[in-house]
């Protein structure tokens, strides 16, 4: 909250506490949230580990399935993004469905769980470069060297504008996909001794313990596209784009997904694909490649493999900005990370908060790494594994409960009957959420490759659960001492509106906002 009538002024003038807007529009906005998917990274380090480890053929399916469910949660999410625009996004949607204590309590889940997804992204990101540098230049380099110099150009490009990240998330983007879809052809075109059966698609083929956790690991491969409202503040016509952006980002994802699964599977045949994956692990992709189109376009498809993940990093460093900018806004954080930069209009001090965190997990998992020359399965095997399924639970969490205030929104707003198919969809969402969730946590030993016994099957998972509990006991504490600053969560722009009338009122010489800077609906 403003402390006093000067600094509102002040604050008002620099545009300092909201986002630019009309930076991006549909396609800077698609292109920006399926780059966190980062199409490559699944489908040659995810596909072929849920095809090892769950052994179950039918996995494309699967992604059919989740594709299903996730357009149902969209449903009720894109709509409610037509009623409220806000970077908070996720904490926003659930604080005006929910409450602001509940708000409080999905703002440090969505901080921790895209924080650990993105910094998890760097252990892999390091280990791909420094096998590069090995195999083509003939350096040995430490996993970290490339991982600390990755987070310094992520966090610059994240405090520039954000039409230049989408830039370049867009660029990366398009030769991944191509190089994929390259593959799929290929693979159709000359598929193994099986040919193109369709067996990946029989639900027969889902029989099997491994299914909850298969489910896991697919629904990973999805995340991404429930960012598009995070941007809504900055995109053109936000009431439009937003529930466009993600309707095409499910849809695309699904078919994406499906399609190169089932080429990776009829490439080894379905008979064989369980054994192949489990003897390629992560190289089963580029072993497939190279024996249809050549060692040239397999290195190539490596290179990018790498540039891709550093795409996906870009892609959750600037929605974690964006999330500390609005908490930092309606004071749930400190009011410096709701400030954006004068000449760029970005987060940058949300971006400068990731950074920091970014460079001391790299120092950590670095540090504590005592092989004599460095574990070089270490960063893929800690970091990335731990971190990207502690994030991954996380968001599974934020859409049960993102679902389940959708339909406490509009049931409020006396909507019931005019919303009544969306809030059918999302309940069928939270309940398949929720079925995901306790899966997750069930089998949380198997998505890290631990022993049944470990304490980490426990430890990770908890991570999100004292995530969820702090979070609400914040929400609590606010609302018995700073009342005010609980009535903000999940306002946004709009509480920073309501704060300059205020102020206008106390101080009839400070001039009232311009036109065009209408709180949002809702």
């Amino acid at each position: 909250m403003l402390t006093d009538n000067n600094s509102a002024i002040s604050t008002y003038k620099g545009q300092e506490r909201a986002l630019r807007a009309d930076r991006i529009g549909l396609g800077g906005l698609l292109l920006s949230v399926l780059a966190a998917s980062a199409p490559l990274l699944v489908v040659a380090g995810v596909m072929p580990t849920t095809y090892a480890v769950m052994g179950i053929v039918g996995q494309p399916l699967i992604f059919v399935l989740l594709g299903v469910v996730l357009l149902l949660f969209s449903v009720g999410y894109a709509e409610m993004s037509r009623h409220v625009h806000n970077a908070g996004a996720f904490y926003a949607y659930i604080a005006r469905g929910l409450g602001g204590t509940a708000g409080a309590g999905a703002s440090v889940v969505a901080l921790v769980a895209y924080s650990a997804m993105q910094v998890g992204i760097y252990g892999i990101f390091g280990f791909e470069v420094s096998g590069l540098a090995d195999t083509y230049l003939g350096l040995t380099v430490a996993w970290w060297i490339p991982a600390l110099a990755a987070a310094l150009i992520v966090g610059v490009l994240g405090w520039l504008k954000i039409d230049l990240s989408a830039k370049v998330l867009g660029v990366l983007l398009v030769i991944e996909v191509c190089m994929v879809v390259i593959f799929d052809a290929a693979a159709i075109g000359d598929p193994g001794p099986q040919g193109l059966s369709l067996t990946p698609f029989d639900p027969g083929t889902l029989a099997g313990a491994g299914l909850g956790t298969a489910l896991c690991f697919a629904f990973a491969s999805f995340v991404g596209f429930e960012q598009a409202p995070v941007y809504a503040e900055e995109t053109r016509r936000p009431q439009v784009v937003v529930a466009r952006a993600m309707f095409l980002a499910v849809g695309f994802a699904a078919l994406f997904l499906a399609l190169s699964s089932w080429a990776l599977n009829i490439a080894s045949g379905p008979a064989r694909i369980v054994q192949d994956a489990q003897e390629q692990s992560a190289g089963l992709l580029f072993h497939l490649t190279e024996s249809r189109l050549g060692s040239t376009f397999t290195d190539v498809m490596h290179v990018f493999f790498v540039t891709g993940m550093f795409a996906a990093m870009l892609s959750f460093h600037n929605v974690v900005a964006r999330y500390a900018f609005a908490m930092g806004r309606e004071g749930l954080l400190p009011a410096a990370l709701g400030r954006t930069t004068r000449t760029s209009g970005a987060p940058g001090t949300g971006s400068l908060l990731q950074s920091a965190v970014s460079f001391a997990v790299i120092a950590v998992f670095a540090l504590t790494d005592d092989k004599p020359h460095g574990d070089p399965t270490a960063p893929v095997l800690n970091l990335f594994t731990w971190m990207g399924n502690v994030g991954a639970l996380g968001v599974i969490v934020l859409m049960a409960t993102a679902s389940a205030a959708v339909i406490a929104f509009f049931v409020r707003r006396g909507a019931a009957r005019a919303q009544a198919w969306r809030l059918l969809s999302s309940g069928i969402a939270c309940a398949a959420m929720l079925t995901i969730i306790v899966y997750t946590v069930k089998d949380f030993d198997v998505l890290l490759g631990a022993e049944p016994g470990s304490v980490l099957r426990w430890v990770l998972p908890g991570i999100i659960g004292l995530a969820v509990a702090g979070g609400l006991v914040y929400g609590l504490v606010l609302r018995s001492v700073r009342p005010e600053v609980h009535r903000r969560i999940g306002l946004g722009n709009q509480a920073f509106q309501l704060e300059r009338t205020a102020a206008a009122q106390a101080d009839p010489a400070d001039p009232a906002p311009p036109a065009g800077t209408a709180a949002p609906r809702g």
